[in-house]
């Protein structure tokens, strides 16, 4: 009798998460008509890596990883290291490194490898760039009111963001977590234990020095000339290699202002170089590219196990296979944007129903600004990618300003410095669920940027008036983008204080979807990574 109840709870579930499939999105990314198409059969060639047969995992696994970034790489090693079984499953490709090939595009004149299956960018330049349709590494998912950059590769955030990790002050960071995380614990244990395994460290002198740096020397010129002490920022990038690059022995990537799109020759020290690595060495952790998750449900029964609905994507976007999976223990790893949208939509849904009224709610952009203000050195270079140097403006609303490339621009210095300003910012938005078109959408306040725009400015403008005159000055902000999506499935409401999903055993969130909205005037990937191993401590510790 046990075993038809569970098989018919299971028919039903399996029905259910293939219903899903229909409401979850319903893209077909690409269809066979282009997918042999010219410039398809030129990236066979560049990157032949990508179209190798796909693996498949088995039909049921015992935990189950969605995503590839920070957090789900963590939650991957650790449960390997524990003994258990463990897929990743990841919607873009696994790319390889070269010193010598252009394994990605370029970020300022970016093709098909760059972008996830869409044809058109409009960066912080305010150019739009177009392109062909390829599953390339960075999508960018556009709402009204903002749009979002977010990693679409084995990696995920790693492999497209600017290799800062920083940790926020005290005082901050208690503002955003409200007591939810202990930031001691953080500080001594966990923030120390990904610094471990991730090495970042500041510039060294040498590169500074070089002439890929000029606008990073002249930023901190410009700061210290309206009263600011600039301050060294840690980097995940192997600094071996950008002096190679330096020296000619790499093709230049990180030297002229390659980042967002990823490092050809391994300069930043992605999580394929560590986390996933190590995952894949113990044996128990297997990585599945080309896995879109569609849409998560369950079993009926308290003990019923997970449903993952998926679909099995070529880099072309051809659908090669849809199917579903089961597992005991699920961990959402999907970021921020992709973790809230597979919960919204199986709350509204029914496949998980229990989930509570926090789920979709508490998200954010990290207050992220591009500025820019005018070049005044006349010792330009190659607009390096990874970021030197910070400051800190309490003044008014906590806000810090990064020196930063000018993505997409000439990979030359030109008459404009960039900075990415981060204000400590409390603006929420929140997923809602289409049921009209199976979509869940980010509802952004109208002008929710406003607030800390006109902050980051106000810093950005102090800076620039005490430089040198020119003739044409080029000041401004840009808060139309994030990079650091946060929030959605936010630790201790949606969650309980360790990302156990509320309503269900075995349900975890491990990404920035935990995340309030933000990390306290700091870059992300570093308190991410550090509530992860936190996180997942504690429930292989506690078994539950």
């Amino acid at each position: 009798m046990r075993a038809t109840t569970d098989r018919r709870g299971f028919v039903k579930g399996v029905g259910l998460a293939a219903a899903l499939l229909g409401l979850a999105g319903g893209s077909t990314l690409a269809s066979p008509a282009w997918a042999d198409s010219p410039n398809s059969l030129m990236y066979r060639v560049l990157v032949p890596e990508i179209f190798a047969p796909l693996p498949d995992p088995a039909d049921h696994v015992p935990a189950i990883v969605i995503g590839s970034g920070f957090g789900a790489s963590i939650a991957a090693l650790r449960l390997a290291q524990s003994g258990t079984e463990v897929a990743v499953l990841e919607r873009g490709s696994r790319w390889p490194n070269d010193p010598w090939r252009y394994i990605f595009a370029v970020d300022t004149i970016p093709d098909g490898r760059g972008f996830w299956h869409r044809t058109t960018f409009t960066g912080v330049t305010r150019a739009t760039m177009s392109f062909d349709l390829f599953g390339g590494v960075l999508d960018v998912s556009n709402y009204p009111g903002i749009d979002v950059w977010r990693g679409a590769c084995v990696g995920g955030g790693s492999v497209v963001f600017t290799g800062v990790m920083l940790e926020p002050e005290q005082r901050f960071f208690d503002h955003v977590f409200g007591g939810v995380v202990d930031y001691h614990e953080m500080h001594d244990v966990y923030y120390p234990r990904v610094r471990d395994m991730l090495r970042p460290s500041p510039i060294p002198d040498d590169i500074y020095h070089s002439v890929a740096f000029a606008h990073a020397r002249a930023w901190d010129d410009q700061v210290r000339a309206a009263g600011y002490m600039p301050q060294r920022i840690d980097g995940m990038w192997n600094w071996n290699i950008i002096r190679d690059e330096l020296a000619g022995r790499s093709k230049p990537s990180a030297t002229v202002g390659c980042s967002n799109l990823g490092n050809s020759n391994g300069a930043k020290f992605d999580l394929n170089q560590n986390y996933l690595r190590y995952a894949e060495d113990t044996g128990r952790a297997r990585i599945y590219p080309g896995h879109r998750v569609d849409a998560i449900a369950k079993e009926p029964g308290p003990s019923g196990r997970y449903i993952v609905a998926l679909t099995k994507l070529a880099p072309t976007g051809e659908v090669l296979r849809t199917r579903t999976l089961t597992c005991d223990m699920l961990f959402l790893g999907a970021g921020s944007i992709g973790t809230s949208e597979l919960l919204v939509r199986a709350r509204e849904t029914g496949a998980l129903p229990n989930l509570n009224e926090h789920i979709g709610e508490g998200w954010g952009s990290n207050g992220d600004v591009g500025l820019a203000r005018p070049l005044t050195s006349l010792d330009v270079g190659t607009q390096g990618a990874p970021s030197a140097s910070r400051i800190l403006d309490e003044a008014g609303r906590p806000v810090s300003l990064e020196n930063w490339f000018i993505p997409g621009a000439t990979p030359f210095d030109i008459t404009t410095l960039g900075s990415l300003g981060i204000v400590l910012d409390d603006t929420r938005g929140r997923f809602v669920y289409n049921p009209a078109n199976g979509r869940v959408d980010l509802q952004w306040p109208d002008d929710g940027a406003a607030g800390y725009l006109a902050r980051a400015l106000e810093v950005n403008d102090k800076v620039a008036c005490h430089c040198p005159p020119i003739a044409l000055p080029v000041i401004g902000g840009d808060a139309s983008f994030t990079s650091h999506p946060l929030g959605g499935a936010v630790i201790g409401r949606a969650t309980d204080g360790y990302g156990r999903v509320r309503g269900y055993r075995g349900l975890y969130v491990m990404d920035g979807a935990a995340v309030p909205g933000s990390t306290g005037t700091v870059n992300p990937a570093l308190t991410i990574s550090a509530l992860a191993e936190r996180n997942i401590e504690q429930i292989i510790s506690s078994g539950e």
